[in-house]
């Protein structure tokens, strides 16, 4: 009877995992048709060269064919049998079996379901995709279906694989008064699907949370778990492309291909890929050859308590993928060159809302050289940056991507202090970049160049979104990272910025300047040269007049801040003559502007012949300075394409 019973109480715990996960992929299958809809109606009217795409963006549906190149594949099911060989469709083996076996030019081919494993290791380049259009679920949860209800109201469960964690050590204690720290600990608790937040005690748990006991290995939850899946983290990664020895063989230093999967509810992280990361300024070629020429496609990296993945190699490419409810970061690329995002959503990160660790959506660190992120749908990450190019890296290329909604643009803002704050591209203590084609809306920074030399920065939209520049006294001597300044320009190089042919607008609620500088006030008689080598043919738009300045010009001599506010580009061109001669600035104007930003739907910022009349009337006929060579090639214009202000070409 005991036996009948649990069989029955199995079966049941799979039902239930069932329709969650049919519940899910429908919801998650409308949400991806909405959005491919909604961004093909917003750009069917682009012309060739427009930027933003509309992607598609994110996993792209599709019936996969079996790899033909492929050495030998291998087939795997969520109850494949370890013992089989898995070289037949009919008779599949595990996961985990599979890639025990895998050596270079091998594929395993992964039939749909969930798939309930973790700390995979691999260091063969292999091909891993889904069978036909069926869709493989790599989890890092157990379900947990043994509760017992508490006097309380509470229901407890018992539970073994638990994830404790503390901050890392240069995280500042002042701000445990907005994250307690039980929310560095990496487990995660969900039901039917949901993510719960975690909570201090007993008496804390409500039906949105959890509470773990980590003396008595208990969890506590305030939702009646019947006829519910609750499910618990039981695996801190999935797969680690290790560049060791294992299973017997050494490193191929070629990195996978993954195509189609879904990895989700990882505690910590889901992916590791191992490599070389200098500790002190360094050469590019001693690192990032440890794994080479790894690809993903069409996958979705969700819910990891930390970061979707830790990512070391070069040539490293991925394209249309989701990363989606993370916490410190979504993608972490450590010390390497050559890679590429393109046409991925990363959306919802910090989700957990930790606070002193800067987090970042995409995070491209220690001296990664010619990283490109291109046509990439950035959003929804109100306490959160989004692309963040951090320490020692070297010509970056961040072209024709969609930023919303990073940050509030209702919080105060500092003229004086740029940092902290979420930026949609931050390009911190590095050298050369190009951030050409992007559209920033609604953004705490659209930009925030900080420490950094030699960014070109053209022919971009801002709506709603600063566009911040700044350089500080930071150095190597005394500072809280150690080296990590010392692979950025020094204090006296940080400059040679363009800004050039940028439409920077905001709204009747928006009250803060469209363009600001700033300058540690020890520097301000040290170091009076300008950070942009050129600021000219930019087009500034109010809707409204409002009390903030235009911009904030620093370094200003004579200014006890190092810094003065600017009304109007005439205003700068007084300080400056070098700069704004061909700039113009509309305040409070009403008229035509875009052709469609109406609140709340999905907006085309096309600017509309019957403005771009209006500059030619102030300006004469040259509206936009003609694009450098590099810049036109990266935008895919001809040498006979007029020029224009902003992201797209106007439209009538």
């Amino acid at each position: 009877m005991k036996s009948t019973q649990t069989e029955d109480r199995g079966q049941r715990t799979e039902d239930r995992e069932r329709k969650t996960e049919d519940r899910r992929r429908k919801t998650d299958n409308r949400m991806r048709i909405l959005c491919l809809l909604s961004f093909v109606m917003l750009f069917c009217s682009l012309p060739a060269t427009a930027a933003p795409s509309g992607g598609p963006y994110g996993p792209v549906p599709q019936k996969y064919d079996l790899p033909k190149d492929a050495n030998k594949i291998y087939y795997v099911s969520p109850d494949g049998n370890a013992g089989e060989s898995g070289k037949t469709l009919a008779r599949p083996t595990t996961l985990g079996t599979a890639i025990q076996r895998v050596v270079t030019g091998d594929a395993i081919v992964m039939r749909g379901g969930t798939y309930r494993t973790g700390g995979l290791q691999l260091n063969q380049g292999v091909t891993i995709q889904p069978y036909a259009d069926e869709q493989p679920i790599v989890k890092g949860t157990k379900v947990a279906d043994k509760w017992e209800r508490q006097s309380d109201g509470l229901w407890k469960t018992s539970w073994t694989s638990l994830f404790p964690a503390k901050p890392a050590d240069w995280w500042q204690p002042s701000s445990v008064k907005k994250t307690p720290l039980h929310r560095f600990n990496n487990d995660m608790v969900f039901v039917d699907g949901r993510f719960l937040q975690s909570a201090g005690s007993q008496g804390e748990v409500d039906a949105n949370t959890y509470f773990i006991d980590y003396n008595d290995r208990t969890v506590f939850i305030g939702v009646d778990p019947t006829k519910r899946l609750v499910e618990i983290t039981a695996f801190d990664c999935a797969l680690t492309r290790t560049m060791g020895r294992c299973y017997g063989r050494n490193s191929d230093k070629k990195g996978p291909t993954i195509r189609g999967i879904v990895f989700t509810q990882y505690a910590y992280r889901a992916l590791e890929f191992e490599g070389t990361e200098p500790e002190a300024l360094s050469n590019e070629s001693k690192y990032g050859k440890e794994v080479v020429g790894t690809t993903f496609e069409n996958c979705t990296i969700s819910f990891c308590s930390r970061v979707a993945g830790y990512l070391k190699g070069d040539k490293l490419t991925m394209r249309n993928c989701l990363v989606s409810d993370t916490s410190t970061e979504g993608i972490y690329v450590l010390s390497s060159s050559d890679v590429l995002l393109e046409r991925n959503i990363f959306r919802r990160n910090n989700i957990e809302n930790i606070t002193g660790y800067f987090p970042a959506a995409v995070k491209i660190f220690n001296q990664s050289y010619r990283v490109t992120c291109r046509d990439n749908l950035i959003t929804d990450h109100p306490n959160s940056n989004g692309i963040w190019y951090d320490v020692g890296n070297v010509d970056g290329r961040v072209i024709d991507n969609w930023f919303e909604n990073v940050g509030s643009i209702n919080t105060p803002f500092s003229k004086e202090r740029f940092w902290p704050s979420d930026n949609g591209f931050f390009f911190e203590i590095s050298k050369g970049a190009i951030c050409t084609g992007n559209v920033f809306v609604n953004c705490d920074h659209g930009i925030f160049i900080l420490n950094s030399c030699n960014v070109q920065i053209y022919n971009n939209t801002f709506v709603n979104s600063v566009a911040c520049i700044g350089r500080t006294d930071r150095s190597a001597a005394n500072d809280h990272f150690g080296w990590h300044p010392s692979a950025g320009p020094d204090v006296n190089d940080r400059d040679g910025h363009v800004f050039v042919n940028n439409l920077l607008t905001g709204d009747e609620n928006f009250n803060r300047p469209l363009l600001a500088f700033s300058q540690t006030p020890s520097l301000c008689e040290r170091i009076p040269k300008p950070q942009v080598k050129q600021l000219d043919y930019n087009a500034y738009v109010r809707r409204s007049k409002t009390e903030s300045p235009l911009i904030f010009w620093s370094p200003a001599t004579g200014s006890s801040r190092c810094q003065v506010p600017v009304a109007s580009p005439e205003d700068l061109q007084k300080l400056h003559p070098e700069f704004s001669a061909h700039s113009r600035y509309f305040a409070g104007y009403d008229g035509p502007l875009f052709k469609s930003a109406e609140p709340g739907s999905y907006h085309n910022y096309q600017l509309l012949q019957t403005f771009v009349g209006l500059l030619q009337a102030f300006a004469g006929s040259k509206t936009a300075a003609p694009l450098p060579a590099e810049i036109s090639k990266l935008l895919g214009q001809s040498k006979t394409d007029e020029p224009f202000v902003g992201a797209y070409p106007p439209v009538k």
